[in-house]
């Protein structure tokens, strides 16, 4: 988070036909496809803007891509969107636990004025104000596909609550792990035409996927989320009929996650000789770089490719759990911690930002910004307002200018709670950690000791003096809390 002052801490539906699908309301096209009722009347003229896609991947380390310094396998397509376009260093997760870190995207606050938590998921209240919200109240067409632990069917933070026009996903984390589940929720407004009465109904509900009935294993979630995505593009394209609409679309993987999640085959690394749990990673990981390049080819058929602007990141750190171990593969990078610590492995992850036309390519920038400065950078882009009172601020000067930072000094601050409440704060190349309450706090200089090695707090009480009085006056209760 970061401002001039520090009141506030410083400053559609998409269901793709496949084998053994039956999805009601929606018939197939001439191209197999299927084919839907546009759920929202075309908005007024408005300027042209580009539509904003967000790739949320979980536990995506910072090393874990070629492009970041993985040697033991490569990431053509990721690196192909680096490429063409801006890789971050130092952009940071908004929290080291999914939920919170989720929030932070959709709501512009750091983990400290947010209610969620790394040990339940507390769901958006209703007077939280997303990301959708605004872009839908701009003029976007709002679209979300795969994991949503923000709240359920039965809360206020339902995602059709939140400012998405179509959902297909899930609401649990554990029903979201599992890759051969038998269903997917789904909300499609006037989706299924009722016959008696005349009219278009909304679906809302878990639609059953016949192919993975009774413990079948027919059809592989992150596949069929990846062709929903690529569905929801095509279908909600800017063109004449829809007054050149853009779209808001995100995409949250549950890719890599932990060593507990399936893989249809551990190819191309079957002759390896890495520890089972290591191999169905990285073959995870292979796939997720595959559906990248799939959503750049829909893209490019669509002729979208310079009028989408793509954010791929991460939620948190690399975990380790059920046999990977991050070290394997050195999934943290040069970083210290992983998921569940406030180090910077639990934090710092991958951002890599693609506007072909706009931004130029080949770039690499070492700018420091974080989740919460998500939303006010979308909303500059969509030429609307963010909410007041907000953490971050709109990084995008940065994206068009490598040269670009803020006057002012850049402060960040994380607070990680469970049954103990970590925290962190970054200001300029110094980070403070304290690991729970009561404890004293580390002290690092990144510039020097990225790793977090050398903890020099003692030798430094005039810098742990400076964060603590900055501190001080950003812990009032915001707008989450």
């Amino acid at each position: 988070m970061k401002s001039n002052c520090f009141n506030r801490f410083g400053r559609a539906l998409v269901v793709v036909l496949l084998a053994g699908v039956a999805l009601p309301g929606f018939s197939p096209g001439a191209d197999g496809q299927l084919s839907f009722v546009l759920t929202n009347r075309p908005p007024q003229a408005l300027p042209r803007r580009p539509s904003i896609i967000l790739i949320v991947a979980d536990g995506l380390g910072y090393g874990d891509l070629s492009c970041y310094g993985q040697t033991k396998f490569q990431t053509p397509n990721l690196d192909r969107l680096a490429g063409e376009g801006i890789r971050f260093t130092s952009y940071y997760a908004g929290d080291a636990a999914s939920s919170p870190s989720r929030a932070a995207l959709m709501l512009g606050w750091d983990s400290g004025h947010l209610r969620q938590r790394a040990d339940v998921d507390i769901p958006l209240a209703p007077d939280e104000i997303t990301v959708a919200q605004l872009l839908k109240g701009s003029g976007y067409h709002t679209g979300l596909v795969g994991e949503w632990d923000l709240g359920d069917d039965a809360t206020g933070g339902a995602p059709w609550k939140k400012g998405f026009d179509e959902f297909a996903g899930y609401f649990d984390p554990g029903d979201a792990e599992n890759f051969y589940a038998d269903y997917i929720f789904r909300y499609a407004p006037r989706s299924i035409y009722d016959e008696t009465n005349k009219q278009f109904n909304t679906y809302i509900g878990k639609e059953p996927l016949i192919g993975n009935s009774g413990g079948a294993r027919e059809i592989f979630i992150p596949d069929l989320l990846t062709k929903a995505a690529q569905n929801f593009v095509k279908i909600n394209q800017p063109d004449r009929f829809n007054h050149y609409r853009p779209f808001f679309l995100l995409l949250n993987y549950k890719i890599p996650g932990a060593g507990r999640a399936q893989v249809p085959t551990d190819a191309p690394y079957s002759g390896e000789t890495w520890p089972q749990p290591e191999k169905n990673k990285a073959a995870l990981i292979a796939r997720l770089d595959g559906y990248i390049g799939q959503l750049l080819e829909q893209l490019q058929k669509l002729d979208m490719t310079n009028n989408a602007l793509i954010f791929f990141t991460s939620d948190t750190g690399p975990e380790k759990s059920d046999g990977v171990d991050p070290k394997f593969f050195q999934s943290a990078g040069p970083f210290r911690g992983g998921r569940g610590e406030l180090h910077e492995g639990g934090l710092r992850v991958p951002m890599i930002v693609h506007w072909p036309g706009t931004i130029p390519a080949g770039q690499t920038s070492d700018f420091p910004w974080a989740a919460w400065d998500f939303l006010p950078t979308a909303t500059s882009i969509a030429l609307t307002q963010p909410t007041e009172n907000i953490d971050g601020i709109p990084i995008l000067p940065a994206l068009r200018d490598k040269t670009w930072a803020p006057v002012d000094q850049m402060f960040f601050r994380w607070e990680l709670r469970g049954r103990e409440t970590a925290q962190a704060a970054r200001m300029g190349d110094w980070k403070i950690v304290r690991p729970k309450a009561g404890a004293p706090w580390e002290l690092y200089n990144l510039k020097t000791d990225p790793g977090e090695a050398q903890d020099v707090a003692d030798k430094n009480p005039g810098v742990i003096s400076q964060f603590e009085t900055l501190l001080s006056g950003t812990n009032t209760p915001g707008p989450g809390q």
